[in-house]
Parts: structure tokens; C-alpha cells; sequence
């Protein structure tokens, strides 16, 4: 038992040497997410990344307005 004790305990040097690695990583992921978030949600990129599948998807959705404005109307 008194191994484990001397292997699991540190001088605060070494646990703030730590930290500070860890507040530097935590730094660097979080720049690479805030990237990712940034492309993702650039809706003018996806525009143009998916043209086909929006252009699709339009006009369905205008297919199914102007089915709906015909029926109104015959009513």
C-alpha cells in the first residue's frame, strides 16, 4: 500500500505543471470546435455544398403550398 501512496502523490509543482497543460489543451480543442461550429453553421457553405438536395427539397415544399392555395380556392 505505502507504493501506491508514493506513486499517487505529487509535489504542487507537479500538479500546477498540470493544470496548465490541461488548461492548454482544453484551450486547443475548444479553438477547433469553435472552427468546426463556425463551417457547420455557415448556411451560405451548406447552400453550396447540398444545391441539389435544396433545390429538391424547394420545390417540394412549393408543390405542396400551391396544392394547398387550389384547394382553398375551390372551396
Amino acid at each position: 500500500m505505502a507504493g501506491t501512496e508514493a506513486a499517487t502523490r505529487r509535489s504542487a509543482a507537479e500538479i500546477r505543471s498540470s493544470i496548465e497543460s490541461n488548461r492548454m489543451e482544453l484551450a486547443v480543442s475548444l479553438e477547433r470546435l469553435r472552427g468546426e461550429v463556425a463551417q457547420l453553421t455557415d448556411w451560405r457553405a451548406q447552400l453550396q455544398r447540398h444545391r441539389g438536395p435544396v433545390l429538391a427539397g424547394a420545390a417540394v415544399v412549393g408543390f405542396v403550398i400551391g396544392v394547398r392555395m387550389l384547394r382553398r380556392r375551390r372551396r
